[in-house]
């Protein structure tokens, strides 16, 4: 009984690795939108900041 024990351990480590590599290479590409939206309405505030409208002086 030992023995399947052991043999059993590699086993188990085998199928939680694989299930973890198919999660961690999922496809994630439905964040790219929001995260691109994000970024253009940073670059766009960082213009209106370098304009010199909009932004606050010190």
């Amino acid at each position: 009984m030992a023995v399947l024990a052991w043999l059993l351990i590699p086993l188990f480590a085998a199928v939680g690795a694989a299930i973890w590599a198919g999660w961690a290479s999922r496809n994630r590409t439905s964040g790219d939108v929001a995260e691109l939206a994000g970024y253009a309405r940073f670059r766009d505030a960082m213009e209106r900041a370098g304009s010199g409208t909009d932004a606050v002086r010190n």
